[in-house]
């Protein structure tokens, strides 16, 4: 990839995983939350590869783990979700009202 390319998935990566970030400490997203552990994963997954390709392997440590611990959460979520589900116990919130345009 050339410089422009390769600062776009940073920077686009680290947006994904700060926003996220900044949702949870927030309170706006719960931290078990797919909307905040699908970022986390697709940025710092992101970040892993450049810093593969850049052979930058303290990077690509913590950017590694932080991809499959958000993995490994995200994947807990979704089973959690299913199993609640099938038991009919999934926890129904309430529906927002659409505001017109």
């Amino acid at each position: 990839m050339n410089g422009i390319v390769d600062q776009a998935v940073q920077v686009v990566g680290a947006v994904l995983i700060l926003a996220a970030f900044a949702g949870a400490q927030t309170g706006r997203l719960d931290r078990r939350s797919p909307w905040n552990l699908l970022p986390n994963l697709l940025g710092s997954a992101a970040l892993a590869a450049d810093a593969l390709r850049g052979r930058q392997w303290g990077f690509l440590l913590l950017e590694g783990a932080w991809a499959v611990v958000s993995l490994l959460g995200l994947l807990s979520t979704v089973r959690a979700r299913g199993l609640m589900a099938r038991a009919g116990t999934l926890p129904v919130r309430p529906v927002r009202p659409v505001r017109p345009g």
